[in-house]
């Protein structure tokens, strides 16, 4: 990939950048490099909006410490501005820890700090200020994303081609039109770089094979076994388009 290709077709789309955003960037996309290119486009496109563009991990409600985001959604709970939360998760527990939204993506609730324990291979329930790490949460970000750790949407169900729709990896549509729009200049920066599509073309099977005019007990032999192996093709054909059928948040 031409870094400085790619970079200066972003700063052509969104100004000039900061070094912390500069390295942001370059974490997810060495995270994400063994993707194809809508898929790296829409996780940088997730990153620069969940992270209000810094490309650094952030807390909930971008607070700098825990307390303060705990606060800061205590508050928004009493107000009723969070109706869609059923629990508020950011309460401390018994072990003084919160399990609020952390990372490139707001990793929020015990039970989805697990999962993303298990999948990148980080002791988050131990730490959940891992989340915070860059490298990990990248790893987040990327991993959950692509098996659909978050929503039960992965990225393959979307991408390439609706950008909009692959909102509902991370959050519904949720702001998905803006989103989408980021998703679409990170990709032109990224053509510019020199990546490609990633999408393989699929190859077309040989042909069956052709019997030959024969004659006796040895040439119609010949043709039975040419005329099953053809069956034979056939099947493995039609069970190969089988399968490929079967295949086929902050609010303030």
């Amino acid at each position: 990939m031409n870094s400085q290709a790619f970079f200066d077709e972003v700063r052509k789309q969104f100004g000039k950048l900061k070094a912390s955003q500069v390295q942001g960037f370059e974490i997810i996309l060495n995270a994400a490099a063994h993707l194809p290119r809508s898929h790296q486009a829409y996780l940088l496109a997730t990153a620069w909006h969940e992270t209000a563009r810094t490309m650094q991990p952030a807390r909930e409600t971008l607070a700098k410490t825990d307390e303060s985001a705990v606060n800061k959604l205590e508050r928004a709970w009493k107000a009723g501005k969070l109706k869609w939360v059923k629990t508020p998760y950011w309460r401390f527990d018994s072990q003084g820890k919160t399990w609020l939204g952390r990372g490139y993506v707001q990793l929020t609730h015990r039970d989805n700090y697990q999962k993303a324990a298990a999948l990148v291979g980080a002791d988050l329930l131990g730490n959940p200020d891992l989340a915070m790490r860059a490298d990990i949460a990248a790893k987040v970000l990327v991993e959950g994303s692509s098996i659909g750790m978050f929503t039960g949407k992965k990225l393959s169900d979307y991408l390439p081609g609706d950008y909009r729709g692959a909102r509902r990896v991370i959050n519904g549509l949720d702001k998905a039109d803006t989103i989408s729009s980021y998703a679409s200049a990170f990709e032109r920066a990224l053509q510019a770089a020199g990546v490609s599509s990633g999408i393989k073309t699929p190859t077309k099977p040989p042909p069956a094979p052709t019997a030959r005019s024969g004659g006796g007990k040895a040439a119609a032999q010949t043709g039975a076994g040419v005329a099953l192996t053809g069956v034979g093709l056939w099947a493995a054909m039609k069970w190969a388009e089988i399968e490929a059928w079967f295949a086929g948040w902050w609010p303030f």
